[in-house]
């Protein structure tokens, strides 16, 4: 099915935001900050939610000092300078990688089927990291479901996280997990057809306001954007599924 055309959104943070602890119901504190702000959400907004946020509430914490370290990650941690128990983590959440440069970073296919920098590993100090949710998709189904039945509005989520690329410097954001928005688009013009990995252009709208280093926005809100519904799940349309 073409696309259909949008012309124009918005994209607004949700915040004050409240720092989240491990298991915290993240549906009830967004509820909290639209309630305490004035702020109400609409049929048709899109919800997008920083992965960090998702696996702060779904306690996939990880103290370093519990991780066992193997040969493979001490070898990887010499050449990249990483710790070595994070480099452990990381082979342990992927089954492939490799490194851009003879120093890093390291480039992960994710037993998820993502290819991320560093596996979607997320420090938390020195002694810790986050994993990814251990499944985006019914993550964002989730909290989608748990948002309208708050809210009353018929919304999309995305789950979206910060990640670099193989072939430059910096980062950007994708989409691993989404409820209720497809995530593929097609356009179609002059006879020629284009699938867009759509969920990753929301992703990196709301990127710009988005999470950014000292604000604390783990959330965002995306309004006007014209999408077909769907509970398809980033995962299909990844080249390899887990």
């Amino acid at each position: 099915m073409t696309a259909i055309p949008t012309f124009g959104f918005s994209a607004f943070a949700l915040e004050p935001f409240p720092e989240l602890e491990p298991g915290a119901d993240l549906a009830g504190a967004i509820t909290s900050v639209l309630a305490s702000t004035g702020t109400e959400l609409q049929d048709g907004d899109v919800v997008v939610v920083a992965s960090k946020a998702v696996s702060v509430a779904e306690k996939r914490y990880v103290d370093l000092a519990s991780v066992v370290v193997g040969p493979e990650a001490l070898e990887l941690s010499a050449r990249t300078g990483k710790p070595a128990e994070v480099v452990q983590l990381i082979l342990d959440s992927s089954d492939s990688y490799f490194l851009v440069t003879d120093r890093g970073p390291i480039i992960a296919r994710h037993t998820l089927g993502f290819q991320l920098t560093s596996a979607g590993i997320d420090r938390a100090g020195p002694q810790g990291a986050w994993l990814l949710p251990v499944d985006p998709d019914a993550s964002a189904r989730a909290l989608r479901d748990a948002l309208i039945a708050h809210a009353g509005a018929e919304v999309a989520v995305v789950v979206a996280d910060s990640d670099g690329r193989a072939d430059r410097r910096g980062a950007t954001v994708i989409s691993i997990g989404a409820a209720g928005v497809g995530p593929l688009r097609v356009t179609e013009y002059g006879g020629k057809r284009q699938e867009e990995t759509f969920t990753d252009l929301i992703a990196a709208a709301a990127g710009i306001i988005l999470g950014q280093r000292g604000r604390g926005a783990p959330v965002a809100v995306l309004r006007g954007v014209a999408y077909e519904s769907s509970d398809a799940g980033v995962v299909s349309m990844l080249q390899r599924r887990p």
